[in-house]
């Protein structure tokens, strides 16, 4: 059995591939923990595939802002003192070591602090176990501080860029210097959706060094409930509309939730936590919609199926995206989309069985979506058919076939 994830690697598995497992450390500052038990929780995705393909085999390095007290009175700032030192989680071993995080000045330093406070504790494993690469996810700083530990210890690196850290991010001159070196620094680069390419080429990096590997769909965990028992569950009646995400401003719930003005018949559900909550509360008694608009909170992740099967539409009104993965996970559960046509998006609603793609991002442009999608609703079955062409399949394999390209490992 497979000793340096603790992840268990089935005898099986090696005798039929005929090699060894890869061993892997990713290393994100986007990994779920106790105290933000969503956080980044689509790389945990990721990585679970990667491993229960048998062919790979990982430790996590998940650095934490440090903050002195749990107490509640701190409010946001205290889930970073959740999080433990080392935990263990779905066979994973995870590590989370503390770093500074400076308000105001903090970006363009960020890199060098979380390198500066992590090279200890990986050091310390790639000293004890036989790493073949570092797996880094979210290019700044995490990508940057990465290279850092990858020059240093002398390791291969795969960078993954997932949205605002190039489609942003390297806007702004001295974190997109840093982004610049860290992408030739790396040994391969994975983007999560075609557009995030661009950025990418922008910054002088040659197109053999990047692939496009989609996150897909955990198509048991997200699937078809009855629609009778979930929305009784709910307490629903007539049509309802669902937005999934963190409360800020981009993610655009206050969009849909002025657009709910102009849908008198629709029940709004809004799933997740943030900074904006009371904002939204107000807005929502304000346009006079609050007896329509409901609040969840923070769902867990395994329950927004019964969610998402309840709903009869998933509304997405960012104003960027690199890969929304509440977009395959609505579609998993047969519930179709509207949502607004940045970065990945399009390439995930590519059917009028998906849903329907609006243009401008506003609360009339959403009202047209959600009217155009019910004037021609698709068949649920079908929803879900479009969704199982975005298993995970096709991106373990490639992430295995890069990772033993760039470690010389035999295929």
């Amino acid at each position: 059995m497979g000793a340096v994830s603790g992840i268990a690697v089935a005898p099986s598995d090696r005798h039929r591939t005929g090699r060894r497992p890869l061993r892997l450390l990713t290393f994100t500052t986007l990994f779920p923990n106790p105290g933000q038990p969503v956080n980044g929780i689509f790389v945990e995705n990721r990585l679970r595939h990667l491993v229960e393909s048998g062919e790979v085999e990982a430790r996590v390095v998940a650095p934490v802002p440090w903050f002195p007290s749990s107490h509640p009175r701190w409010g946001e700032w205290s889930k970073f003192a959740l999080a433990p030192p080392t935990e263990t989680r779905h066979g994973l071993r995870i590590w989370h070591p503390r770093y500074p995080v400076i308000a105001k000045v903090g970006m363009s330093v960020a890199p060098l602090l979380l390198y500066t406070w992590t090279r200890a504790v990986v050091g310390r494993l790639l000293a004890q176990e036989d790493i073949d690469a570092i797996d880094a996810h979210y290019f700044y700083p995490d990508g940057v501080a990465a290279a850092l530990l990858a020059r240093e210890f002398k390791k291969p690196l795969v960078i993954t860029g997932r949205g605002s850290d190039l489609n942003q991010i390297p806007q702004y001159v001295l974190p997109g210097r840093q982004i610049a070196w860290a992408a030739r620094r790396a040994n391969g680069i994975i983007t999560v959706c075609e557009a995030l390419t661009d950025p990418l080429r922008n910054l002088g990096v040659a197109d053999d060094k990047i692939r496009v590997l989609r996150n897909g769909v955990d198509l048991v965990g997200f699937h078809p409930i009855d629609r009778v028992t979930a929305r009784a569950a709910l307490g629903l009646s007539g049509p309802t509309l669902l937005s999934v995400g963190l409360l800020i401003e981009r993610k655009g719930h206050h969009l849909i939730i002025e657009a709910m003005a102009h849908l008198p018949d629709f029940t709004l559900l809004i799933a997740g936590g943030g900074p904006d909550r009371a904002q939204l509360e107000a807005l929502a008694q304000r346009m006079g919609v609050a007896e329509r608009v409901r609040f969840l909170g923070v769902v867990p992740h395994q329950s927004l199926a019964t969610i998402y099967s309840a709903a009869d539409a998933l509304v997405l009104a960012s104003s960027r995206e690199g890969w929304a993965n509440v977009l395959l996970e609505s579609m998993a559960c047969a519930t179709p989309v509207v949502a607004t046509n940045v970065w990945g998006t399009a390439e995930a609603v590519t059917a009028p069985e998906a849903g329907v793609l609006i243009s401008e991002r506003s609360a009339q442009g959403i009202v047209e979506g959600v009217r155009r999608l019910f004037a021609a609703l698709p068949e649920r079955a079908a929803t879900r058919r479009h969704a199982e062409r975005f298993s995970w399949d096709k991106t373990t394999q490639g992430q295995i076939e890069l990772f033993r390209t760039i470690t010389g490992q035999p295929f």
